[in-house]
């Protein structure tokens, strides 16, 4: 008998690592923390578990569908590049409508720049 190849661990988000429900968005946009830059703004609040999770809210000031997927889909991958286990924080990000047309790089860039400003708020 042969076994076939390990399958790869998986690299998508979980279903538990997104917020889907509308109470968790309006929960978080009430009681989380904003952090604004360049091309997005992203709200935090603590969410007691053991990772985080992660929400968009894709307006259609940004445009038709087609680009508020491509911003969801970048948005998504820097996420999940970028994922910190053990913080515990429910995330969501408001994209604004450069978003879509702006390097990959520059993007992760201005998320990991928020993070490091909220990362510094929180312990203070």
């Amino acid at each position: 008998m042969t076994q076939g190849p390990v399958p790869a661990p998986a690299r998508s988000l979980r279903p538990r690592e997104r917020i889907r429900r509308r109470p968790e968005f309006q929960r978080v946009h009430e009681l989380g923390a904003r952090k604004s830059g360049r091309y997005m703004t992203v709200l935090f609040l603590a969410n007691g578990l053991s990772h985080d999770r992660l929400g968009i809210i894709a307006s259609r000031r940004i445009g038709g569908a087609v680009r508020r997927n491509k911003a969801k889909r970048l948005i998504r991958e820097i996420f999940r590049l970028n994922k910190r286990s053990g913080s515990g924080w429910d995330i969501v990000v408001i994209p604004k409508p450069e978003l879509p047309d702006v390097d990959f790089a520059a993007l992760e860039a201005d998320y990991r720049h928020i993070r490091q400003r909220h990362a510094k708020r929180a312990r203070a």
